[in-house]
């Protein structure tokens, strides 16, 4: 009976394992491309060929090149549903630089648009193209070539932003001056529409470059469907262009920061886009998995104040159509959303309330509907989706033992749906509180078993030991509210005789600590505290 009990028990976490893993590597997305010598952006590989023949910057690659390359030709309806396509995503795009906000900025009126120019998150105040601007189009226009219906939405859409060349909060916006010399540049990876790079300029700061894939999903299957390169740069650019927007209006420390953006002509496209934004690092689940509770309860705090941001955003209620970690990456810690070309502020619309359902793999929900509109779907669908991405495993487990029930009662609730984002927030705001303070340790009050001497400024050389889960894998570093919970620590762990109070603390100012198997090798430490077990 015991060993069957055992086989089923086993049985049980192996499953929950695969199901997560599986969960997790096979959710449709971002690609991390393994061919990275194959796809040179064009920023890169066209200062090489400036260099050579002293031509502006080229945007085609390889890649591109061969889509180009189509033999069927499009019928006016296509041509007509294409240009269609392209007026929605730029009339989606005027909706959310129109819509009043709470933030709008102050500064000096809109000047001309200049072929190299930075870039000034303040919003303006007239969101009409002015004089300079179409002059400047107009000259461009006559000098070239008739602007085609894309091409001037394109244009009207470059004149929609405010743009100066003065500092924002004391930082420098960047513009295309600033990404010509860039260094160190790698290819990151690609979605269905953009291509992701990080470079570093002035050879120190480093950022991420956005910009259209013309190898990848959206534009092939465009040019394949409609044979203009040029209309279907135009169609997915605007996603771009929408993110940028976004970022613009929603400012929040848990959205990626717009540094920038530059507009370039290629030999075949005019005004080719690319965005400068904030680097982060990937957010890969199965090595959260393994790191301390701590920093895994902060992903998914963070994780609901950007929720509880978008349910209250100046522009209405948002919602994350593209719900996945690999939209987020972290930022010295901090979870931030960095793709936001499928976000959405508008709220479904409805006649009853059978038109107000949620469909989920697991499970489905229906909201009421009040006004034409169904009630709380973007926040409920954000909620939910943290909930089936996010807290199931990052919440619970290892969590300190105090803390476990109101953690178990916050991924119920959101699991279920019987809270909204206010209350998680609210809930979760409430675990900080207790972890931070202190509140969750147990029995603080009752002596240790064993007795250690205090050797100040002295650290211990090896005598390392593994444990789970650690701040470093050679070694068992954790998280402590104070000595008293170091002590319960080594006294619960068989191999620990001794433990390094360094003085290094985490986030919520908790002490990192090396636990020690033996104190053979001392050595002088500054600010380091050494405790050796003298009895037990």
């Amino acid at each position: 009976m015991k060993r069957r009990k055992i086989a089923v028990a086993a049985g049980f976490c192996l499953s929950f394992f695969l199901g997560t893993l599986m969960n997790l590597l096979f959710v449709p997305g971002f690609d991390h491309h393994q061919n990275h010598g194959d796809r040179v952006h064009r920023f890169y590989h066209e200062q090489r060929q400036r260099a050579v023949d002293g031509t502006k910057l080229h945007v085609r690659d390889s890649a591109s090149a061969a889509v180009a390359e189509v033999n069927n030709e499009p019928t006016i309806g296509s041509q007509r549903h294409l240009q269609l396509q392209i007026r929605e995503r730029y009339d989606e795009v005027l909706r959310y630089r129109q819509q009043k906000s709470s933030w709008l900025g102050t500064g000096n009126p809109v000047r001309p648009l200049e072929r190299r120019r930075l870039m000034d998150l303040a919003q303006r105040n007239n969101w009409e193209p002015n004089k300079g601007t179409e002059r400047t189009s107009h000259q461009y226009t006559d000098s070239h070539h008739r602007l085609s219906p894309s091409e001037t939405l394109y244009t009207k859409s470059r004149g929609d932003f405010a743009l100066n060349t003065r500092s924002v909060n004391g930082t420098q916006m960047l513009g295309c001056s600033s990404i010509d010399n860039v260094t160190d540049v790698q290819y990151l990876g690609s979605g269905y529409t953009k291509a992701v790079y990080k470079a570093a300029v002035n050879s120190s700061f480093s950022v991420a470059l956005k910009s259209v894939d013309f190898g990848g999903h959206d534009m092939e299957n465009c040019v394949k469907k409609y044979g203009s390169t040029a209309d279907c740069y135009r169609l997915a650019s605007f996603k771009i262009v929408k993110e940028m927007t976004l970022m613009e209006r929603l400012q929040h420390p848990n959205i990626l920061k717009l540094f920038g953006y530059c507009y370039q002509d290629s030999n075949d496209i005019r005004d080719t886009v690319t965005a400068i934004t904030e680097l982060g690092s990937p957010l890969e689940m199965i090595q959260l998995l393994q790191t301390s509770w701590e920093e895994r309860f902060r992903i998914c705090l963070s994780l609901v104040r950007l929720l509880h941001y978008l349910a209250h955003s100046p522009l209405g209620s948002v919602t994350l159509l593209d719900f996945r970690p690999r939209q987020f990456v972290l930022v010295h810690g901090e979870l931030k959303v960095t793709d936001l070309d499928d976000a959405s502020a508008e709220e479904t619309l409805c006649s009853a309330t059978a038109d107000c359902v949620m469909e989920f793999p697991a499970r489905n929900f229906t909201l009421p509907c009040s006004s034409g509109r169904c009630i709380g779907m973007n926040e409920k669908r954000n909620l939910y989706n943290a909930y089936r991405f996010f807290f199931t495993y990052l919440l619970p487990h290892s969590a300190p033992p105090a803390l476990r029930p109101l953690l178990d009662k916050i991924v119920n609730s959101t699991g279920e749906l019987i809270w909204g984002v206010d209350e998680t927030l609210v809930q979760l705001e409430k675990v900080l509180h207790l972890y931070r303070n202190g509140l969750y340790l147990q029995n603080s009050t009752q002596p240790h078993k064993a007795e250690f001497k205090r050797m100040v400024d002295t650290s211990i050389n090896g005598d390392n030991y593994r444990c789970w889960p650690s701040y470093q894998h050679e070694g068992c570093m954790l998280s402590v509210f104070d000595i008293h919970e170091a002590i319960s620590v080594c006294e619960n762990h068989a191999q620990c005789h001794a433990f390094v109070m360094t003085n290094q603390t985490t986030w919520t100012g908790h002490q990192l600590v090396f636990f020690k198997s033996g104190a053979a090798n001392l050595s002088p430490s500054p600010g380091k505290v050494t405790f050796v077990r003298v009895s037990s």
